[in-house]
């Protein structure tokens, strides 16, 4: 009797033990079977699946859930209401092949023109407003003559870019044989829309009004595929460098806020959060003003698991990304602020808002100079920066180089003008080309603290304008150009936004708030013309040559 009921203990725990294994065993398939299955979209897959490339890279292959289950008490931070589609129920298959399709279709076609009924109500009956705009004599006028000196490359000895020679050769286009010369050499306009986009940098501006290699370098940065992802080192957030299949990069900066959050009162201008959504409007409005400083920057929904994760050789970003309680991926990655489970950047479930801005030339091919901006602050709680005690300090900075001659003066006014139509407290250095000396534009860099309140109007930031009552004429007259109605700068802005694949940009408020701090800069010029004069405070750079704004002269005195 005991050796039969041994006999069955021993069977019981061999079947238990083959259970187990079995589970085990079809626990690991799942996540690849889910994946073979799911395998014609990129966006139907779970936060649980396990990575494509990690294998192949030398990775430990473990299940993902084990590795990267984590638990953060901000899960839904950085959902968006305006462009995140909802998640259809499972069992709804025709609003689940809708998305589908939707989806699998918007890197091959551009976002039709739906923003609020406002802009169609308020849009001139014959045209658009901006094309009205792009029409007027103000935005007509061309740069001088350009020699070898006035580009940033020549291209016949400086710019070599061999498709044949790499790896992937589905790069920009589809490789036809009718883009090659006749003597087998690449042309110029045969190269990837980044490499164009840098070849056509001068000394006045960093791209044509009318290129239209910036509109298809924009629908690259939505469209590419991203084949390698890397923080970003240096600076307070987090931010990734990306790469695309066509050999371009982008700086990637994730969604922190929704549009109707504002800059909480108590946060000090160092401490405020990045925002995507100003990187992509701060372009919009350096195009709208006609400065053209602006690298171009488009909106991107990005998945996270595939685009992200899956692709990154960078174990310090790997290591942060984790499942949240609300079956979202997660990840934080490392930086000084916000850098932390409580403050990481999730997805709904794995997708992600962000703006991707197209790089500039690598330092190594175009060196750039870094300047202290005279008007920095003192980033500091307590001490205030000289500027804002000395009423006079603008006179201090017209007698140093390279305030002292040439234009750099009224770049730095213009970059003014460009930071309060924002609400832009964070300049504190600004670059050029270091190729073209000190008789060259500056570079509008790194905008994401701009559009943090639209309820509130920084007035500290037009202190230069204030102090040294310097603008160029081109700019005074199309800051009054784009206060007229039929200019309207809000609504201007709110038709060139719509064109970005996360419209809307911005929410009606800060719309609103562009055109009030607008009349605030023109009644600022209004008191210096006032005070000192029109022909002391306005520099006519319209005389001569259409274009020749970049010559010299010198500072002007009381």
């Amino acid at each position: 009797m005991k050796m039969i009921l041994l006999r069955k203990f021993r069977v019981l725990i061999l079947m238990v033990f083959l259970i187990a294994c079995s589970m085990h065993i079809m626990i690991d398939l799942l996540p690849k079977l889910e994946r073979h299955g799911n395998s014609g979209c990129s966006c139907s897959h779970t936060p649980s699946e396990e990575p494509q490339s990690w294998g192949k890279q030398g990775w430990p292959n473990k299940h993902t859930l084990r590795i990267l289950q984590d638990f953060s008490n901000e899960p839904s931070s950085n959902v968006s209401s305006h462009s995140l589609e909802r998640i259809p129920v499972p069992g709804d298959k025709t609003q689940a092949l809708r998305r589908l399709e939707h989806l699998g279709q918007r890197g091959d076609r551009k976002r039709p023109f739906i923003q609020d009924a406002t802009v169609a109500k308020n849009m001139p009956v014959k045209g658009s407003r901006l094309s009205a705009l792009y029409d007027h004599p103000l935005y007509k006028r061309s740069p001088p003559p350009l020699t070898d000196e006035d580009t940033l490359f020549n291209v016949n000895t400086d710019i070599r870019f061999d498709p044949k020679a790499a790896e992937d050769q589905a790069w920009n286009t589809e490789g036809n044989m009718d883009e090659f010369s006749p003597t087998g050499e690449l042309t110029a306009d045969s190269y990837p829309n980044w490499l164009r986009f840098h070849i056509g940098i001068n000394r006045y501006e960093l791209y044509s009004r009318h290129n239209p290699v910036i509109d298809a370098l924009l629908k690259d940065l939505v469209t590419q595929r991203i084949t390698s992802v890397a923080m970003k080192s240096g600076g307070t957030q987090l931010k990734l460098i990306m790469t695309f299949q066509n050999y371009g990069q982008a700086l990637f900066k994730p969604m922190k806020q929704t549009r109707e959050q504002e800059t909480p009162p108590d946060f000090f201008y160092f401490s405020d959060f990045e925002r995507h959504n100003a990187e992509i409007a701060a372009f919009h409005l350096d195009k709208i003003l006609d400065f053209r400083r602006v690298p171009p920057v488009a909106g991107r929904l990005v998945n996270m698991t595939k685009e992200i994760r899956d692709v990154t050789r960078d174990k310090k970003l790997w290591r942060t990304f984790f499942i949240s309680p609300a079956n979202n991926v997660c990840f934080y990655g490392e930086c000084s602020y916000y850098c932390s489970t409580e403050h990481a950047l999730c997805g709904k479930p794995d997708q992600i808002e962000g703006s991707l801005a197209a790089f500039l030339p690598d330092l190594a091919l175009a060196k750039r100079k870094t300047w202290r901006n005279p008007w920095r602050r003192s980033y500091h709680k307590r001490k205030k920066a000289e500027w804002e005690v000395d009423p006079d300090y603008c006179e201090e900075v017209k007698q140093t180089p390279p305030y002292d001659s040439g234009t750099r003066l009224l770049d730095i006014m213009d970059m003014t003008v460009f930071d309060f139509l924002m609400g832009n407290m964070d300049r504190h250095h600004y670059e050029t080309f270091e190729k073209f000396g000190n008789e060259t534009f500056i570079i509008h860099l790194d905008n994401g603290r701009g559009f943090g309140k639209h309820s509130h109007d920084e007035i500290s930031i037009l202190v230069p304008l204030t102090q040294c009552c310097r603008v160029r004429k081109s700019t005074h007259l199309r800051l009054q150009l784009l206060a007229k109605e039929e200019y309207k700068l809000s609504m201007l802005m709110a038709e060139s936004l719509v064109r970005d694949r996360l419209s809307p940009i911005l929410i009606q408020p800060h719309l609103d708030a562009m055109d009030r701090r607008l009349r605030q800069v023109l009644n600022v010029l209004s008191e210096c013309i006032e005070k000192e004069g029109y022909s002391y405070v306005v520099e006519d750079d319209l005389q001569g040559h259409q274009g020749t704004d970049h010559g010299h002269t010198g500072p002007r005195r009381r």
